[in-house]
């Protein structure tokens, strides 16, 4: 069993300043918390943190991982709480060792083998301190090792595989090779062991016929760039059991048939000498053009570099050599660990991090990282920041966008599910239907048969299918309505017309004209009328347009013996193609003439006209709009409210009211409010033809003595 003073030496070669009695502090607590408990091999069960610990400071973590590897179990297996470890080791031990307890709760035993990749990003999303997500790699690595004294093999291959689709792959990501091709060999010793022994005998029988062949390959590698004066270490070496068997399934290849069973590399000081060694080879032996891959020049997301080539090699073999410097090659082993791992005592060079655009993505303040502590504690997880990982009740995973509330999750589930969502559980506890989830969350959606989506849903949703579902109903509500409202406005002015609409609709003749504009029935016609898009009188118009010619002709003449009366219930509004409809004015917004206006077409009570801008018709439907305008012809009053700020002082009131006299306006409501301050709040509500005359009237009130505002008041602006 390792020791903790073996950890301690390591420590001390790399950093040698690290304070370490935080690392002694955590083996002796750790020690006695998990006294009397004992591993599967029949070791104390502290012969766990002390390898995961170990694993970490050979990767030549910081002190505060080390600690939080040796605490990494205490807060699941044994009595202490986060709170105890924040108080005893800081807010920064208790932090990691509580995202790593947070993933282990994740219940990876009822996934599907379709939800690997959710539970790979779930995990990278769920650790905001890239460091928890190495002790849980450092765990499995010591976990995998130990997997032999599982007496049960399906256990054994149930966490084999979870290996293979969760832990390898994460291991990849964050481009800690060694840690992925051992997680990845031991899995598959125990997911497929047939294969693994099929191909192990395999790659060592080959190993034994082509050992002169690697012999003469690496001497005349070693010829050439002492020919060019490249001073090289050069490496062969035979690819994991598992990438070959990997590569014999995709492909559909036999051993024999895979020519990079044996992978060369080529390791030089800089940049400038791996494209002179790769020049080198190629002139000494035929390239694959198309297998030429340059990852120096263009990364790949984990931050991997080197120049991949794969030559007709001697006896016409084909070899692949794979040509880097030394950072590149303590990169493609380690990864991000790299990034702050001392190199032979000194600190890390600032500039090293230039080289990596995706690890400076995931720094919060990537300037002056002159040290590797400093660059670790400001490293956080941000792969996924736009998508959140959810479970049902059943724990299955659903992906979310981020901000996403339960109304999302039931029509994720299934369009029916969110139609009739009443109420919501998340983590067994009830929450509002617009509560916003967070990665990890389980949640229990609550139905009520018959239930239908509400609008005000629109107002938070965030997923595209619970905003187009909601609309979706929501307008064929409306259409329903709109049908309602466009058959009755037909019926009204035809029958003004001495025309029977039902009796056109029979005959066919209404047909004809919904066949003109493109319609698919009748039924779409008369709902465009409800809509506001199409006038009752544009029908009529296209069936008997001598009827319209004749109704012009005879209002002109009404017109001229009337002298242009104006109608006493006029409300001063032209809505668009439409006469005789019923027109409100919303109390929300309360336009003037002179305001910017739309009009919303109701069902039953005609058009409710709305301030452009007006909160409540944005949330409206669209396809209820209309377009209005204020009539020049007709002069009518309409209340508007204004807000004055005043310091206090005898006869302001009857002041004030004097000036709204002069203006010609009536006041309809008064009401004063005396803050502590001493400043005094008049509220009025006045009888106004247009916002010019509302202008001039507030302008005059600005010049009454100890009066500091005023503001016209909308109830939702």
């Amino acid at each position: 069993m390792i020791r903790i003073n073996d950890i301690l030496d390591k420590i001390y070669e790399y950093n040698p300043e690290g304070d370490c009695d935080i690392i002694d502090r955590a083996y002796v607590y750790s020690a006695r918390v998990h006294d009397g408990q004992v591993r599967l091999s029949g070791e104390p069960y502290l012969s766990h943190p002390l390898e995961v610990a170990n694993i970490l400071a050979d990767m030549r973590l910081d002190v505060e991982s080390i600690a939080a590897a040796l605490l990494h179990d205490v807060i699941e297996d044994t009595p202490a709480t986060r709170e105890d470890i924040e108080d005893m080791f800081g807010p920064g031990v208790a932090h990691i060792v509580s995202g790593v307890t947070k993933l282990s709760a994740l219940p990876f035993s009822t996934k599907i083998a379709q939800q690997a990749e959710s539970l790979r990003k779930m995990i990278l999303a769920m650790a905001d301190d890239i460091r928890v997500v190495l002790i849980k790699l450092a765990d499995r690595i010591h976990n995998m090792r130990t997997l032999k004294y599982h007496r049960k093999p399906e256990k054994q291959a149930a966490i084999a595989q979870e290996t293979l689709d969760i832990y390898a792959p994460i291991a990849a990501r964050l481009g800690i090779f060694w840690m992925k091709y051992e997680l990845e060999d031991i899995a598959f010793y125990y997911t497929k062991r047939h294969e693994y022994e099929r191909i192990k005998a395999l790659v060592n029988k080959a190993r034994h016929e082509k050992e002169d062949y690697i012999i003469t390959v690496n001497e005349k590698l070693h010829e050439k760039m002492k020919e060019m004066n490249l001073e090289a270490e050069i490496k062969g070496r035979y690819k994991q059991n598992y990438s070959i068997y990997q590569k014999m399934i995709s492909q559909n290849l036999d051993f024999n048939e895979v020519y990079d069973v044996i992978a060369f590399r080529i390791i030089l000081d800089t940049v400038p000498q791996c494209y002179a060694a790769m020049g080198a080879i190629h002139s000494m032996w035929k390239p694959i053009y198309y297998k030429i891959k340059d990852y120096i020049g263009n990364p790949k997301p984990n931050m991997y570099q080197s120049i991949h080539t794969t030559v007709v090699g001697p006896k016409g073999e084909r070899v692949e050599i794979q040509i880097r410097t030394q950072d590149m090659d303590n990169i493609a082993e380690s990864g991000i660990a790299a990034h702050w791992s001392y190199k032979e005592g000194s600190k890390i060079d600032e500039n090293t991090g230039e080289l990596f655009a995706w690890i400076r993505n995931l720094v919060e303040n990537q300037e002056n990282y002159n040290d590797p502590d400093e660059f670790l504690e400001n490293v956080r997880i941000d792969l996924y920041p736009d998508e959140i990982y959810v479970f049902t009740p059943q724990g299955e995973i659903k992906i979310l966008p981020k901000k996403a509330t339960p109304v999302d999750f039931a029509y994720r589930i299934h369009t029916e599910v969110g139609a009739e969502c009443t109420g919501a559980k998340v983590n067994g506890k009830i929450v509002q239907l617009s509560h916003r989830l967070k990665t990890g969350d389980t949640i229990e959606i609550i139905t009520t048969k018959g239930h239908t989506p509400s609008p005000d849903w629109l107002n938070f949703v965030k997923t595209v299918k619970a905003r187009t579902k909601i609309r979706g109903w929501i307008n064929a509500r409306e259409k329903e309505r709109s049908y309602s409202l466009g058959r009755e406005m037909c019926e009204k002015i035809f029958r003004k017309r001495n025309q029977n609409f039902n009796a056109l609709v029979k005959s066919g003749e209404i047909k004809q004209v919904s066949d003109a504009y493109g319609f698919k029935a009748v039924d779409d016609l008369i709902a465009h009328v409800g809509f506001g898009k199409i006038t009752p009188l544009q029908i009529l118009n296209k069936i008997a347009p001598e009827v319209e010619k004749q109704e012009v002709k005879e209002t002109g003449v009404l017109q001229k013996q009337t002298g242009k009366r104006k109608n006493k219930d006029s409300t001063g509004i032209i809505v668009k193609g439409l006469h005789d409809i019923l027109v409100k004015f919303s109390k929300c917004c309360n336009p003037l003439p002179g305001d910017p206006i739309i009009g919303y077409i109701t069902q039953g009570q005609g058009v409710t006209i709305h301030r452009k801008g007006c909160l409540n018709i944005m949330k409206m439907s669209n396809e209820r709009q209309i377009e209005v305008q204020w009539s020049d012809e007709v002069k009518e009053s309409y209340p508007a409210s204004i807000k004055i700020r005043t310091d206090d002082r005898s006869g302001l009131l009857a002041d004030i009211a004097s000036v709204i006299s002069k203006h010609k306006s009536n006041i309809l409501n008064a009401n004063t409010e005396t803050l502590e301050t001493g400043i005094s709040l008049f509220y009025f509500t006045l009888m106004v033809e247009s916002t010019d005359q509302l202008r001039q009237i507030m302008s005059a009130i600005k010049k009454v003595k100890k009066v500091t505002d005023v503001k016209r008041v909308i109830r939702n602006d």
